[in-house]
């Protein structure tokens, strides 16, 4: 966390576009208070320049003095884009850059939430309970998740009942990966209030009928692919009808034989978009990074087509404590709160990045552009902030399971301080 950020608090720092904001600049340690008897230099530059005769016309330096050992100043901020505030004591020459984002109204309406959308646990072929899972989620700064082992709904109704007694900010969905007979798409259930592969195992008869009716619409010479195509449409419709998030899984999942599903699959998936989501970052090793390089040319390619496609970004991670894919993808959506259902739609209007992050690497939003901008912002002077109250909540979560009777209450207390963080962060 960069020396502004731990030793100030600012607020706010998202502000409504074209609009004047007071703010103000708040020493979190003593030694770091201003004197009021100094002046105060101020800089204001936005990053984003607006120039008819190709000159860089920047607002005048002025001078402000400290009260009760703060500052504060008066700034308009012009336009959707990130804008710098510069203060320098005149006395002891000592200068501090602080960094403010202003939006437009659409966006300033949303709140910027963290997740994963595909995850293990233990009941599949990952290595900790769904307790732990969910825990483990939100000590890392997530404010949703959904866990979803393979063919298995059940584990994630576990992750809910495990803080059933708890009133936690963090949004615990259900979910499974749904695999169906005789077809390799992967498939994610986000949020469905059904299985939906415990729906196809009970119905088989049902299944197979509906599917032939709906290969009858698809033109493709591959009958097997004409299948699959079929069979996860069926699928995506089933999810959809459970109020869940249907989402097309890493399609450039590159496995011994090839990439796990048809060019042809592939092709007819991104051609028609019968889901309602595309993992545009997949949960990969370093060796397989080549398949999200992929995966965002490929979507870049369909936007510049004029497609509307709705993207996430998972970790499809089997464990949370060997510090490999969880934590290192995600999802930031942008919505009017963190109930499923504004999670779910916020996707679906494309309200939503996918993020890369891997440990050591450089992060790297995948989205609409001015999400992408925003995202950066958030990331670097945001999200510190708030991942630390989240890091304190899944610490006392993971003691909540082991068994300590005080973290039930502990918790309780902890509700809603990433709300008033965020209430602090935006302008009124």
């Amino acid at each position: 966390m960069k020396e502004e950020l731990r030793f100030f608090e600012v607020t706010p720092k998202i502000i409504l576009a074209d609009t004047t904001a007071e703010i103000e600049i708040k020493p979190l340690a003593k030694y770091e208070t201003f004197d009021s008897d100094t002046d105060i230099e101020v800089a204001y530059y936005p990053l984003e320049h607006f120039s008819t005769i190709g000159e860089y016309n920047y607002q005048e330096k002025y001078m402000v003095r400290a009260k009760d050992g703060f500052i504060k100043l008066t700034q308009h901020f012009i336009g959707e884009q990130e804008h710098i505030i510069k203060i320098t004591d005149t006395a002891t020459k000592k200068s501090y850059t602080f960094n403010f984002y202003s939006v437009r109204a659409d966006l300033f309406n949303r709140i910027p939430y963290k997740g994963d959308l595909h995850m293990h646990s233990h009941h599949s072929d990952g290595k900790e309970s769904p307790g732990f899972v969910t825990a483990s989620c939100r000590k890392i700064g997530f404010d949703f998740m959904a866990l979803t082992d393979h063919r298995k709904y059940y584990p994630s109704i576990e992750c809910q009942e495990t803080y059933k007694d708890i009133d936690l900010d963090i949004l615990i969905a259900r979910g499974e990966e749904v695999h169906p007979e005789n077809n390799n798409v992967h498939i994610i259930n986000f949020g469905g209030d059904f299985s939906v592969n415990e729906y196809m195992q009970d119905n088989k008869d049902e299944y197979y009928k509906e599917v032939k009716e709906i290969e009858k619409t698809i033109d493709l010479d591959d009958e097997h692919a004409k299948y699959e195509c079929a069979s996860s449409m069926w699928c995506f419709d089933k999810i959809r009808e459970g109020g869940g998030l249907s989402i097309f899984c890493h399609p450039y999942w590159l496995i011994d034989s090839g990439y796990y599903i048809s060019n042809s699959v592939i092709d007819f998936m991104y051609d028609n978009q019968p889901y309602d989501a595309n993992e545009v970052i997949g949960g990969y090793h370093s060796f397989e990074f080549s398949s999200n390089t992929l995966q965002i040319a490929r979507y870049y390619d369909e936007r510049a087509k004029g497609k509307k496609v709705p993207i996430v970004g998972v970790s499809d991670a089997h464990g949370c404590e060997d510090k490999d894919l969880f934590g290192w993808f995600y999802t930031i959506v942008f919505a009017p709160s963190n109930e499923q259902p504004d999670i779910i739609k916020s996707i679906k209007d494309l309200y939503s990045v996918g993020v890369e992050f891997p440990a050591g690497e450089t992060v790297r939003p995948v989205g609409p552009f001015r999400l992408v901008k925003y995202a950066l912002f958030l990331i670097r002077e945001v999200f510190p902030l708030h991942d630390e109250l989240c890091y304190e909540e899944g610490q006392l979560m993971l003691k909540h399971i082991s068994g300590d009777e005080n973290a039930k209450v502990r918790l309780n207390s902890l509700k809603g301080q990433v709300s008033n963080l965020y209430n602090k962060l935006f302008s009124k």
